[in-house]
């Protein structure tokens, strides 16, 4: 099972790099251009490039896992100190080419020739966070030159979490914060999804963004700031099944983001009126909110306009198709995974509750592929098994019956001991080997006499 895991991280990090390439209206002298540039942060060729190009175009996102050998030949391919020295060399400087890491690291008697593949050791410092790329993000300063704007709606979306007002919501009514979520599109100004949260993690972003896609379709991109509710393996795993390009602001470039940020300045005078209103409860204070963003920005005329047109105007009067997917496809990506111990009864913790998985699994690490809003029912994977559905387990108030043990794991009757048989074998063995060559009684016995 971690192959499999490690194939989709592959994938994912594939399908980001070649991202860039599937929007459409690229041309062929942009194209050849982008594709330069990807090589070049990358460290990979362009022959590369164009071959996960194909395969994901042929086969889709599957296309980009490698088989489980080259998963396997690629994790053992480089040890750990070499990955260690190879890091240090790109910190040392940052423009150095996996080429001349590798080069260096064959000079310096710390690798053999040949041992370092160039396409293997760019994966492992992508996943360590040490590309080209991610260290010119953090080496590089400023903002962009001027203002952008895409041509059409879903080409990006932009995402951000503001602080919102105290409720009365916590144990025995305490005053506790809640936030709110708000995803944009960039072209037309239009809110695809908002809602106050009473946590801030993770969980707020996926609602919100899986709300997003499931009424107004699949952007392209979408782009986000380094919060650690965005940046997350699930975050990348769901944008590459969706087949869309996933896009982080600069460390400290809140101009990057001035579309949604200007949003969030407009939401603080519906905070202003929340703070005369004082509503009771969540879900009063998310009907107000949706009541203002209809009536009070949706539907009002947007300076960014040239028509002066309502954000919600300019979205639904977009020649461009939405892309939707099936519902299938969409559940998938939006799911989770982890790993879980059987234990001896047959059955795994998870979120505070039991499911049964099944005797023959004990002892046995499965994988649990969950949507976190509807933990009733858990998928089960374990390699060389079809996936299975499990439920909660309900405990009664008495014992239930226990479950026949598998045919494969029941006493197999046998005629006789196979261990004393083995036994016996070797202690004829044995005594052979001490016999000795001439027995003094036989010699005591034909003469007939003591010797």
């Amino acid at each position: 099972m971690k192959d499999q895991q490690k194939a989709e991280e592959i994938a994912v990090q594939r399908f980001q790099l070649i991202s860039p390439l599937l929007a459409e209206g690229i041309d062929a002298g942009k194209a050849k251009q982008l594709k330069e540039e990807i090589c070049k942060a990358s460290g990979l060729s362009e022959r590369t490039i164009r071959r996960y190009l194909s395969q994901y175009r042929s086969e889709g996102f599957s296309g980009l896992k490698p088989s489980g050998t080259s998963i396997r030949t690629k994790a053992e391919a480089i040890p750990s100190h070499l990955l260690e020295q190879a890091i240090l060399l790109r910190r040392e400087a940052p423009s150095r080419s996996v080429a001349q890491i590798i080069q260096i690291l064959e000079w310096e008697g710390k690798a053999e020739p040949g041992q370092i593949k160039r396409s293997t050791l760019q994966e492992k410092l992508t996943e360590k966070g040490y590309s080209s790329r991610q260290m010119r993000l953090y080496s590089q300063s400023g903002t962009a030159a001027r203002r952008f704007q895409k041509r059409h709606r879903n080409q990006l979306w932009q995402s951000d979490i503001k602080f919102g007002p105290y409720l009365p919501i916590g144990p025995n009514g305490t005053k506790k914060q809640v936030y709110l979520v708000v995803f944009i599109d960039d072209a037309t100004r239009f809110v695809l999804h908002g809602a106050f949260y009473p946590t801030l993690d993770s969980r707020i972003v996926e609602d919100g963004f899986r709300q997003a896609v499931q009424k107004y379709g699949v952007p392209e991109a979408v782009y986000f700031d380094n919060g650690k509710q965005y940046r997350t393996k699930w975050m990348a795993r769901t944008c590459s099944k969706l087949g869309t390009r996933l896009v982080f602001a600069k460390p400290f470039a809140a101009a990057s983001k001035g579309k949604v940020e200007k949003f969030n300045r407009t939401v603080d005078s519906f905070l202003g009126e929340i703070a005369l209103e004082k509503p009771n409860t969540l879900d009063r204070l998310n009907e107000l909110f949706q009541v203002w963003l209809t009536e009070c920005y949706q539907n009002k005329p947007h300076s960014a306009h040239e028509e002066k047109t309502s954000p919600e105007s300019a979205f639904r009067s977009d020649r461009k198709a939405l892309r939707f997917i099936d519902p299938d496809t969409l559940a998938n990506a939006f799911l989770h995974c982890e790993t879980r111990k059987v234990d001896k009864s047959g059955c795994i913790s998870f979120m505070d509750q039991k499911y049964e998985v099944g005797l023959s699994f004990i002892g046995r690490k499965v994988d649990v592929v969950y949507d976190p809003s509807d933990l009733e029912e858990l998928t089960i994977e374990y390699e060389g098994y079809s996936p299975w559905k499990v439920r909660k387990l309900v405990i009664g108030e008495r014992a239930g019956k226990r479950p026949e043990m598998p045919s494969h794991l029941q006493t197999k009757e046998a005629d006789s001991s196979r261990l004393l048989k083995a036994a016996e074998q070797k202690y004829q063995e044995r005594q052979i080997e001490q016999t000795p060559a001439v027995t003094f009684r036989a010699v005591w016995k034909e003469d007939g006499e003591n010797v």
